[in-house]
């Protein structure tokens, strides 16, 4: 977005508006309503920016998808009990007591798809050049947003109607009150289900390119489809959109020092970006409202304990921390571990133990692609501004999404997209992919660990594919001996709704996750 967005602070009737609000029954009327609004092009687009808005506020999704995987550990204050919630997630010991991050995903995704139900109840107002597109971006965004709800939380509450044949989440806002009624789809497949139908509706009327970059794109939707359908098992559906975008042409894995600085301000919003979420350090915010910056929270984490001086990068709080399994799964010539992995060890063995502070079940290796840089931060509270943008979808995700898709269902592609990816990690194609290998589909998971680790994929991956158990297992193997062990089960598949939502919600036994 990199503007103020003029909605900031309308919070248009959505149920669980805000982690503080306790009781969601008892509202004071909202100023802005279908009656005095979208009577012009300009109130849409309003409309419109509020619903991306809440985008920023996936800096949670991505911080605990982050902890929760095999590959990173929480760290933080090892003197304290530093964000319990992460340290729970972090050992899959999180219950639906645990607030904090796990509610902010709750209820913020909930908002956000509230707002894109409040400018889709209003698609038919009025006519006017252009609508179809901001509607289609509606039907993205509320694509997005469900899908986030359903990666951590199953078949989540929706309203949903059948239209033109097929079941469709209802264009309407949910309002205090309907989730006394309100029931979980059938099954998270079921979910999966309804996010396809929103994509399909988006994608013919958006736009291959954008004049701004937040805004959603044909090519974004469509690797969000493709992506929807690997969840739900649909290969040959995925592998059929996949191919739709890497043969686009608008996408391109870039080199050199556009490789370098992928994950830089300056490699923002270039030819591997399929879509970005937005951030900047233009407002900042305050403890009270975190999600209300425009800035970046999740970059915080990953920086180094202070004291740390370093000429580039700036001190964080020590979380995210690289185990050992993941750094050695990188070869030596392999580039991608240098992109991904901050390594502080030698410095930590010398005697100044002013380089940084240690972090609880400390490795000395940080989370590069998402390190604080100092000539981001802004003059406001600089934990809350800081300007990268989180890559949501890469062209190298697509490419290894449409590897997948395309092993899965029997293609002749697959080979191909998995060796271009391996071909800029190396420099070269002296890794390509030989049957000597074992599995082509391992192989492109083992791929997906290396590209994509530290961006919140791998948790999801892991579930999503049935590997997650053994995964945890390797790690307690081969985890220093004083660190905790993670003890992942079957019910950690997905996240437990928050205890506090359930009880507001008098849904404890009709939405409780199973096994918490």
């Amino acid at each position: 977005m990199k503007k103020i967005l003029k909605l900031k602070y309308v919070w248009v009737l959505f149920l669980f508006a805000t982690s503080s609000c306790d009781d969601f029954v008892e509202v004071e009327p909202i100023p802005i309503t279908s009656d005095n609004f979208f009577n012009t092009p300009e109130e849409y687009d309003d409309a419109l920016i509020g619903a991306y808005d809440l985008l920023q506020a996936t800096f949670w999704n991505v911080l605990t998808s982050v902890v929760a995987s095999d590959d990173f550990i929480a760290g933080g204050d090892a003197s304290s009990i530093d964000q319990p919630t992460l340290q729970n997630v972090n050992l899959m010991d999180h219950t639906p007591a645990d607030n904090n991050q796990i509610r902010d995903i709750w209820t913020l995704m909930n908002a956000g798809m509230n707002r894109t139900n409040f400018v889709l109840q209003n698609k038919n107002k009025i006519e006017f050049d252009g609508k179809d597109e901001i509607i289609a971006q509606a039907y993205f965004l509320r694509a997005y947003y469900t899908f986030e709800l359903a990666k951590f939380f199953g078949n989540v509450p929706l309203k949903v109607e059948e239209r033109n044949g097929v079941n469709r989440i209802v264009d309407i806002p949910v309002i205090p009150g309907e989730q006394f009624s309100m029931d979980r789809t059938e099954s998270v497949a079921a979910t999966y289900e309804l996010i396809e139908e929103d994509l399909k509706e988006a994608i013919p009327d958006l736009p291959i390119t954008q004049d701004l970059p937040y805004k959603a794109t044909k090519g974004a939707a469509q690797a969000l489809l493709g992506k929807v359908y690997l969840y739900n098992n649909k290969f040959t559906q995925a592998a059929t959109v996949l191919n739709e975008v890497v043969n686009s042409g608008q996408y391109s894995l870039v080199t050199g020092e556009d490789y370098a600085n992928l994950f830089t301000t300056a490699g923002e919003n270039g030819p591997e970006s399929v879509y970005e979420v937005q951030y900047t350090n233009v407002e900042g915010a305050g403890w009270g409202c975190i999600a209300c910056s425009e800035g970046n929270y999740f970059i915080q984490f990953n920086g180094p304990r202070s004291p740390f001086n370093d000429p580039i990068y700036a001190s964080g709080w020590g979380f995210n921390l690289v185990t050992p399994q993941l750094y050695d799964a990188f070869d030596d010539d392999d580039m991608r571990r240098d992109l991904t992995i901050f390594d502080l060890r030698d410095l930590a063995a010398l005697e100044d133990n002013s380089v940084y502070t240690p972090p609880n079940e400390d490795t000395g290796m940080y989370n590069h692609k998402y390190m604080p840089r100092k000539a981001d931060l802004g003059e406001s509270v600089a934990q809350l501004t800081h300007p990268q943008n989180y890559r949501a979808i890469r062209f190298a995700d697509v490419l290894l999404m449409a590897a997948e898709a395309e092993a899965q269902s029997g293609g002749s592609n697959a080979e191909s997209y998995l060796n271009q990816v391996r071909a800029r990690a190396y420099g070269n194609n002296s890794h390509d992919y030989t049957a000597a290998e074992g599995s082509l589909l391992d192989a492109i998971y083992a791929e997906r660990r290396k590209e994509l680790a530290g961006e919140g994929h791998r948790f999801f991956d892991l579930v999503r594919t049935d590997r997650a158990q053994g995964a945890f297992d390797d790690y307690n193997a081969t985890k220093p001996t004083d660190f905790d062990p993670v003890t992942y089960e079957s019910k950690n598949r997905i996240f437990p709704i928050p205890l506090v939502e359930l009880e507001l919600a008098q849904a404890v036994e009709r939405w409780g996750n199973p096994g918490y």
